[in-house]
């Protein structure tokens, strides 16, 4: 008989319960982005980190598990040896992070739902269509939780402009602009470090580099806020620096449902901006705009009325779905970290809910799903569709 993991008596309005225990948790490849998200997991305090297929060389992945302090006998060379593993133990992992390269996240998935183990899986869910379908079919199927990391929409005053959006404050939606501006790759030479490499060879990172990572945050993230799907787009890719196998820059126009125009740009030359990622919602009544460069505050325009700045906080106006994921008083900085923690939270209260046979409430969770990282994929191959038109609209 499973354990009870969440309490009997739920109040699902407030406060994210605490588990009878730390779920388990497994990695899926041992790059830089794996750190993190290990990192995240263990500060949500929903998960212990115990084991890890971080390399196909034995060696590397014995030698990388030391440094997640994974025990020796739970270090795999493969994903596939760890699915069967863990599946069989007593004490096996409740759940895995997916943070291989692209061109593996959809074997890796497969693998782990058809062992029962739920999964999060970092973006691009997959670099095809076909296999992102066949994942949602598979969860479908099994039942199981499978999350994707869009951890933009985990900021905490993200999750207030959503209730915004949706509350009709800004009357009817009318644009949509969001930009995703970094300046990591201006420096000649910065791609060929050994971890940029992969994000440029199309075997791995897919047809896009730019718009797969980065601009589909974006995406994601204008989707998430307004409640509005993306239906059209029409894209130009650009190499602005040096020459590269794939796009480093993209500018798009977008349409959303109801054909509600808007903007899309990405781009990692863009010299002073670090995490440039911006939001600007416009509707009949008002606007709210939002930069991950100063997370912590909301700007609220109501038109005719003075400009409100919304801060993360407890009270302050902020919605109780918000508070959820504040950890500190307002004026004690959060921010990228604590973000990845709460995709984590709700991703331990999906599986813990899952494995409890808890039917939560639809406004309980709104951790990114499998249906979300199948959209993704079409943005992305929409995206290249319409590039290779010479910028023509394409459904997406």
């Amino acid at each position: 008989m499973t354990e009870p993991l969440l309490p009997v008596d739920i109040d699902f309005n407030g406060p994210f319960p605490r588990l009878s225990r730390r779920l388990r948790l497994g990695i899926v490849g041992g790059g830089r982005i794996a750190g993190t998200q290990a990192t995240a997991a263990r500060l949500s305090d929903q998960w212990d980190v115990v084991a890890g297929a971080l390399s196909s060389d034995p060696a590397k992945s014995a030698e990388r598990s030391r440094e997640f302090y994974i025990a020796p006998e739970r270090a795999y060379a493969s994903f596939d040896e760890m699915a069967q593993s863990e599946a069989a133990r007593p004490d096996g992992v409740d759940a895995v992070m997916i943070t291989t390269p692209n061109h593996l996240h959809y074997a890796a998935a497969k693998t782990m739902l058809a062992a029962g183990i739920d999964v999060l899986c970092d973006k691009p869910m997959t670099n095809a269509v076909d296999e992102a379908s066949e994942l949602v079919s598979l969860t479908e199927k099994t039942g199981l939780v499978f999350g994707v990391s869009y951890v933009m929409s985990c900021y905490p005053m993200i999750r207030q402009a959503r209730d915004i959006a949706a509350s009709g404050d800004l009357g009817e939606i009318n644009q949509i602009h969001v930009e995703f501006m970094q300046d990591w790759m201006t420096p000649k030479g910065s791609h060929d470090a050994p971890h940029v490499q992969w994000r440029l060879d199309p075997k791995a990172s897919g047809p896009t580099s730019c718009v797969g990572d980065i601009g589909t945050h974006a995406a994601h993230l204008a989707q998430f806020v307004s409640g509005l799907a993306m239906t059209d787009l029409r894209a130009e890719f650009h190499v602005c620096g040096a020459p590269k196998p794939l796009e480093d820059t993209a500018f798009m126009n977008t349409r959303y449902e109801g054909g509600v125009p808007g903007t899309l740009m990405a781009t990692r030359l863009a010299p002073g901006n670090r995490g440039g990622l911006r939001l600007r919602i416009f509707g009949s009544a008002g606007g709210l705009e939002w930069d991950m460069e100063d997370c912590e505050r909301l700007k609220l325009n109501l038109f005719g009325k003075p400009d409100q700045i919304l801060s993360r906080g407890h009270g302050h106006g902020v919605s109780p779905q918000t508070e959820r994921f504040v950890r500190t008083a307002r004026g004690f900085p959060e921010g990228l970290m604590e973000a990845w923690a709460n995709l984590y939270t709700e991703f331990a209260m999906a599986v813990a809910a899952r494995r409890g046979g808890v039917v939560p409430p639809k406004n309980w969770l709104s951790i990114p799903k499998v249906e979300d990282g199948k959209e993704g994929v079409r943005f992305i191959h929409a995206s290249v569709r319409s590039h290779e038109t010479g910028g023509d609209w394409v459904k997406i």
